[in-house]
């Protein structure tokens, strides 16, 4: 089997990331928008929030980067966050809504 991407390694190290109010991974909550290793080593993290101002901020980005420091060949980890496109529910898998009784 071939080895798996950064994306795929950085998705399933981010899926071991619960928000503490939600219980439920960010991943499954439709939050990380996009995982991309540099040549570098430099391991760049696009993620949203569900509100501007989440007091969960800070242990949100000691989680991912506790997480991804996991995968081998980083050497740094940036974290962007972004507002575009905004967060929804829809964005959620179906097992997260179903989780959090949204249906």
């Amino acid at each position: 089997m071939a080895e798996a991407t950064f994306k795929e390694q950085a998705y399933e190290a981010l899926s071991h990331v619960i928000d503490p109010e939600l219980d439920v991974d960010l991943v499954s909550m439709g939050l990380i928008y996009d995982a991309k290793l540099t040549d570098e080593g430099v391991a760049e993290i696009t993620m949203t929030l569900t509100i501007v101002g989440c007091p969960l901020t800070e242990w949100l980005a000691d989680a991912i980067q506790k997480e991804i420091q996991k995968i081998k060949g980083i050497k740094e980890i940036e974290i962007e966050i972004v507002w575009e496109p905004a967060w929804s529910e829809e964005m959620m898998t179906r097992e997260a809504r179903v989780q959090l009784g949204i249906y």
